[in-house]
């Protein structure tokens, strides 16, 4: 059942877009299209979903006092964890890396389509914010921070395909001059956040 609740949270209560606002520059970029976005959605999902459980076996077994203690008891006192930062970077690196290998061969009309912006997921907060999420809640076991990083990929998944849905729409709409583009999505998107903040008020 917790792991229930961990990916309700990550879906709805603790969107990255809605409710921290995290992973924005693909977000507003990569929302013209629907096809577009959930390609890109689908991307961050596997990114979230593989770093976070690698990340957390990082931090868990070589980064944090003591976690070097299975090594022996004369390596028990060490404390890595300044170098978090740096190895949640290179492991996200790594799996964007892997990431742009595969659309590019499998899928390269998505890859051209999404251009610049999916290797740009190495440097997309909302990943890393997913790592930093999983450092300071101290999830118990590496199934709780995987379950997370899905969680948390759907709801930018979710976000990022609603936004491209209404965008493609507005096109047709009578929308003032000055609003147009960004203007009426950051205006939209603050509403669905508000939208979204009814959720904080579920109990799990």
């Amino acid at each position: 059942m917790d792991l229930i609740n961990i990916f309700i949270k990550g879906v709805f209560i603790e969107n990255m877009i809605f409710a921290y606002f995290l992973g924005m520059c693909s977000y507003l970029a990569v929302s013209k299209t629907v096809k577009t976005a959930v390609g890109l959605g689908f991307a961050v999902i596997f990114v979230l979903g593989v770093t976070i459980p690698v990340n957390w076996l990082l931090e868990n077994y070589i980064l944090k006092d003591g976690a070097l203690a299975w090594l022996g008891a004369e390596y028990a006192q060490y404390d890595l964890s300044f170098l978090s930062f740096i190895m949640f970077i290179a492991v996200i690196a790594s799996i964007v890396q892997l990431v742009e290998m595969i659309v590019e061969k499998y899928a390269p009309a998505l890859y051209g389509a999404l251009g610049i912006f999916l290797p740009l997921i190495a440097v997309n907060c909302a990943i890393l914010g997913g790592a930093l999420f999983m450092q300071d809640r101290q999830y118990s076991t590496i199934g709780e921070a995987t379950v997370f990083g899905i969680g948390s990929g759907v709801g930018w998944l979710l976000a990022i395909v609603a936004i491209a849905a209404i965008r493609e729409k507005i096109r047709y709409s009578n929308v003032p001059g000055p609003l147009k583009g960004l203007g009426i999505t950051f205006i939209i998107t603050g509403l669905m956040g508000i939208a979204f903040m009814s959720f904080s008020g579920i109990d799990l």
